[in-house]
């Protein structure tokens, strides 16, 4: 006799939840691979963070359903193929499938030869926006979990302090809970308009919440 464990009724349950999931099923239907393209593309609605002509950074970004968005926004007739205006530098730690007009870099962010390595792919350039949906795997311990989500934003300040413009901006996914209102502090010490976001794509059961920072402050 075979005994259903609570692992197994869970990934069931999640199962059935993604695949009756509306945003999954528009993922589809529009060519995104994930339903996290809705997550961006409500926060760039709301905010008209990305257009054409921009330098966009990528992190954490496989399956590649951010930098599908962001090829859209930077195409002159919102296509995921043909003429690209801007630039998209997308980074992560697991392999993604190439998305035309996409540099992608496979490595970890954490690591300063992966970091010089994204350098170098900005050429100088002064960043329009960065987005981050980076996370880190969780544990299940609490205060260790906060802490590398805390890191991981951390790190993604640290770029954007180094190469966005002065009125870029950061996108970055955090979770409410320990460490929340750290990133909180830390966003609004580095930019001028700081903006938290759940967009209704993302799952009423998730503690996932987005941070957004507009406009560099001064150095201290």
């Amino acid at each position: 006799m075979k005994v259903k464990t609570k692992s197994a009724k869970v990934n069931k349950s999640w199962l059935n939840d993604h695949v009756n999931d509306p945003w999954v099923k528009q993922a589809q239907k529009d060519g995104y691979r994930a339903r996290a393209a809705y997550k961006l593309k409500e926060i760039d609605e709301t905010l008209n963070l990305i257009r054409p002509g921009q330098v966009v950074v990528d992190l954490g970004s496989t399956p590649g359903a951010w930098s599908q968005y962001v090829r859209r926004r930077l195409s002159p007739q919102g296509a995921a193929v043909g003429e690209l205006a801007g630039a998209i530098i997308a980074l992560d730690l697991l392999p993604m499938e190439p998305i035309e007009g996409v540099q992608f870099i496979q490595g970890d962010f954490r690591e300063p030869e992966v970091l010089a390595q994204l350098e170098a792919a900005v050429q100088g350039r002064a960043v329009d926006v960065v987005v981050s949906d980076m996370a880190p795997n969780l544990s299940g311990i609490g205060s260790a979990d906060a802490a590398r989500v805390v890191h991981l934003v951390e790190l993604a300040v640290e770029f954007s302090r180094a190469h966005l413009k002065p009125e870029g901006a950061l996108v970055a996914k955090v979770f409410h809970g320990g460490g929340y209102d750290e990133l909180v502090r830390l966003f609004k010490a580095n930019f001028r308009i700081v903006k938290p976001l759940k967009p209704k794509s993302s799952r009423d059961k998730s503690a996932e919440n987005f941070l957004v920072g507009i406009g560099l402050r001064p150095e201290a």
